[in-house]
This record gives C-alpha cells, sequence and structure tokens, in this order.
C-alpha cells in the first residue's frame, strides 16, 4: 500500500535540500518524480545522483515557477502529453523575496508582502491550476510542506546567544498553508482530491552548535532533523495507504511541539 509504482508526482523545489531527498524517496517508492524547479542545472544534477543510485528510477526535470500561470500551465500540459496522468503535486518550493529574513522591526509592509505573496500566494496558484487539472482527471494529490512554526509559535529561546532568528513572515506564511490546506480539502473532498501537509521539525543546515543544543532540549531523541526523516510521511500521504487521510497536518519533529 505504500507503493508509488507509476504515480506521476511533481515536487517543486525539488532540486533543494528537502526537495531533492523527497525525489529521492518517491522514485525508490516506484513513482515517477519530477523535479520542478526554476534551477534546472540543479535539477538535473538531482535527476543523475538519482538515477545513479536508485535501480530503475524514473526522474523527469521540468521548468516551473509558481508564481508564473504560464509556467504551470506549460508543465501540465507537457505532462499530461508524455505519460497522460499526473497523481500528485507536493508543494514545496521555498522562493525568497529580496530582502527576506529582516528582523521583525527592520521588516516593512513592502518586503513582508513580497514575501507573502511569492511564496503562499504561489502555493495557491500552483495549486488552482493543479486542482482544476485533477478534476478533470476525476482525482488527485497535494501535499502541502508547512512547518513546525505553522503549528505553534516560534521557541525564540532556542536563538539565544546565536545570530539567527525566527522571521515573521516565515510563520505567517506557514500558518497560512495550514489553512489553506483545510480550505482545499473541504471543497474537493468529493472530487477525489486530497489536501494534506506536513509540518517538518527543524532540518540540519550548518547551524551554530549552540542553536543545535538548545534545539534539542525540546526534543526526544535526536533534535534537529535530516531531510531523509520526512520522506516517509511523505510516501505515506502520496500512497494508497492514506487513501481516507484529508485535510490533516502530519508533525514530524521529534517531539518539539509537545
Amino acid at each position: 500500500m505504500l507503493s508509488l509504482s507509476q504515480k506521476v508526482i511533481v515536487i517543486t523545489g525539488g532540486a533543494g535540500r528537502i526537495g531533492s531527498a523527497f525525489a529521492e524517496g518517491i522514485a525508490r517508492a516506484g513513482g515517477i518524480a519530477v523535479i520542478a524547479e526554476v534551477d534546472t542545472k540543479r535539477a538535473l544534477e538531482v535527476q543523475e545522483y538519482i538515477q545513479n543510485n536508485v535501480k530503475n528510477a524514473i526522474v523527469e526535470v521540468i521548468c516551473l515557477d509558481i508564481t508564473s500561470a504560464q509556467s504551470i500551465d506549460n508543465a501540465i500540459q507537457f505532462l499530461d502529453k508524455k505519460y497522460g496522468r499526473i497523481d500528485g503535486l507536493v508543494n514545496n518550493a521555498y522562493p525568497k523575496s529580496k530582502n527576506f529574513g529582516r528582523k521583525f522591526f527592520d521588516i516593512n509592509y513592502e518586503d513582508f508582502c513580497a514575501f507573502t505573496n511569492l511564496h503562499l500566494g504561489g502555493y495557491f496558484n500552483i495549486s488552482q491550476k493543479f486542482i482544476a487539472y485533477f478534476l478533470k482527471k476525476n482525482g488527485g494529490n497535494i501535499v502541502n510542506i508547512s512547518s513546525i512554526q505553522g503549528v505553534v509559535a516560534p521557541a525564540f529561546e532556542t536563538y539565544e546567544g546565536t545570530a539567527m532568528h525566527s522571521p515573521v513572515e516565515y510563520t505567517v506564511v506557514k500558518t497560512g498553508l495550514i489553512g489553506l490546506t483545510r480550505y482545499l480539502a473541504k471543497m474537493f473532498k468529493k472530487d477525489n482530491i486530497r489536501v494534506n501537509a506536513i509540518s517538518p521539525g527543524g532540518i540540519l543546515d550548518g547551524q551554530p552548535e549552540i542553536f543545535l543544543e538548545q534545539y534539542k532540549k525540546r526534543c526526544g531523541n535526536k533534535g534537529m532533523l535530516d531531510a531523509q526523516d520526512i520522506v516517509g510521511t511523505l510516501v505515506y500521504l502520496l500512497s494508497d495507504a492514506s487513501k481516507y487521510v484529508n485535510g490533516q497536518t502530519l508533525v514530524v519533529d521529534d517531539g518539539f511541539v509537545l
């Protein structure tokens, strides 16, 4: 039931740290992993790696910008013509605006709107296009990648003693994404379209040791996760094993939010 055999799954941001792990996991589960990226050079490198390391892997690379309706339409038309189907969409892209990441009193209105428009607006944009396609095909599956900061407020104490902080627009977007997940799931639940979300904990990416120690105090055994730690949950949500799971947010965080 956890097989993704011959399922065509589009992963936006599929060449990134998390997206590449998703693409490999989908390929290992027998699915056709479609790496949808604006950075096609990096995507081709991920494609080559997976094909060299996963037996019989089928990995497709397409150029896709989640903020462009034409780009999304082109991608859907290409995949439908080639495979005759698209089974799932993983909304994983992480577009950043020019001034993303400023501290609370340094970010202005334009900066705040720029990031939310790119990120949350882009997720809405591509979801709308794919759902229209899924309605024609009598079903489909969307998995949105949110965050623990979409579930609970940031743990500001974990940043003490570091140059790191938690951008407000990130929390707003990830919270909004869970709301979008529920909205779409309920609207289209009679159309054989499922929409769920995953809220991962922090992912290891060279963070300072003091942050890692303070973060781990809130967790169970591991603390910060590796991207591969989320893959099993994604495969589950894309597979028939979860065919009656809809509108849910699955938290994968080693107990951080408890």
